[in-house]
């Protein structure tokens, strides 16, 4: 995924304006790499950067043990961009945010960490915000440059690069999915664990692994700590950890 921040004068807002930049969504590929390049050409007025987060470092804030979900890891990624234009000496004034999750909670906290700054957080707000759509081209023509050039980390044999879009909806990235699902390891890096199109192709096609740490139903019968200040029926039996059950081993009193 890749997030970015766009800005401007606001004396050059009308300047922007006139580029005619919209939501990314709504250009085509050819449209965005106009757009981005005569973005480049105006750098006297219009400024931006990037923060690419890979697959692999998604999947593992997710996934992990510690979850980090994909909010909080936009909300931050959000927060260092707008820190990056302040350590940059861009004098920042308003700030412009297309909301993950709900508007209220993400604007309050963004206007909690730059108190100074005048911040606006809505949906759709690439579609509403000149400087938000100009982000939002920069956003994803760096994503598509980043999916079509991939350099594939893994040595796999009859590797096939005709990859697709990467998007869920391509019937290219779904056929790929599938032809390079790893039984035991799932996919390359290029793919992100967390997204929800991978994990039903690797809950139908991988094979299915019990983790020894994976807490199930009650924990086993591990009570609740407060139970410890519980007075304890005599008839309930101790039981040994599951590490133990699972093995069949047993505390041995003689030899």
């Amino acid at each position: 995924m890749v997030y970015a921040i766009c800005y401007c004068p606001l004396s050059r807002l009308a300047d922007l304006e006139a580029l005619k930049v919209a939501d990314s969504k709504t250009l085509s590929e050819s449209e965005r790499d106009r757009l981005f390049a005569k973005m480049e050409e105006d750098g006297d007025f219009v400024g931006w950067a990037l923060d690419v987060l890979s697959p692999n470092l998604i999947s593992t804030s997710m996934l992990g043990r510690v979850k980090y979900n994909l909010n909080s890891l936009s909300h931050d990624t959000a927060v260092g961009l707008v820190q990056h234009a302040l350590d940059q000496g861009v004098k920042v004034v308003q700030v412009f945010v297309d909301t993950v999750g709900l508007p209220e909670t993400y604007q309050e906290r963004l206007q909690q960490r730059f108190p100074s700054i005048e911040v606006t957080v809505k949906a759709k707000a690439d579609a509403l915000y000149p400087v938000v759509s100009a982000a939002s081209i920069c956003a994803k023509v760096a994503r598509d440059q980043a999916v079509k050039n991939w350099q594939f980390v893994e040595k796999l044999q009859d590797l096939d690069t005709n990859y697709g879009s990467g998007y869920p909806n391509d019937p290219k990235t779904k056929v790929w999915l599938r032809k390079h699902v790893e039984p035991v390891f799932g996919f390359p890096q290029f793919v992100r664990f967390s997204w929800r199109t991978a994990q039903s192709i690797l809950e139908k096609e991988a094979e299915s692994i019990l983790w020894e740490d994976l807490p199930t139903g009650d924990q086993e019968g591990l009570g609740r700590i407060t139970s410890y200040f519980n007075e304890s029926p005599r008839n309930c039996p101790h039981l040994p950890h599951r590490y133990f059950q699972e093995r069949g081993l047993e505390s041995a009193t003689t030899l």
